[in-house]
């Protein structure tokens, strides 16, 4: 039995439930901090994520996605236009609305903050002993577990 394990053993789940939410929140907001060289804003990296994760949406849609107002949608919208990562085509069905997707450009970025973070992430890795990245490696299948249920 290892020390991490007798520590699991007499923590509370709440207890545990706070310390693994403060570790993956730490943990992504460095992530996130790990960008390429560019003025690509959080909210804006954010958005075109989803878009991308989507296939398309509608400007509604993103902002419900993105848990935010429809005015802010516009505004980050218009930024990721005017730099060519956000294309509008008519809606299909509705004369009123348009379909937004991410362009082959916009795929170029998100690919290269994904290869950022991931570089980031896998220097921090290659510092731990192959006994912690196993316990991560674990840890990374029980949460990915957690978060299907």
């Amino acid at each position: 039995m290892t020390e991490w394990t007798v520590m699991a053993e007499r923590m509370p789940p709440a207890q545990l439930a706070t310390l693994l939410r403060d570790a993956i929140t730490r943990l992504n907001r460095r992530v996130r901090q790990t960008r390429p060289v560019g003025d690509l804003t959080a909210t804006q990296l954010s958005a075109l994520t989803s878009l991308e994760l989507a296939g398309a949406l509608t400007p509604r849609e993103l902002a419900d996605t993105e848990r935010v107002q429809p005015p802010t949608m516009t505004k980050i919208v218009a930024k990721l236009e005017e730099r060519g990562l956000v294309q509008r085509t008519p809606h299909p069905t509705d004369g009123r609305q348009v379909i937004l997707a991410t362009t082959d450009t916009g795929r170029t970025v998100l690919a290269q903050f994904d290869r950022a973070r991931n570089e980031w992430l896998a220097s921090r890795l290659a510092e731990l002993t192959l006994e912690e990245r196993d316990a991560l490696q674990r840890a990374a299948e029980i949460l990915q577990k957690v978060a299907r249920d």
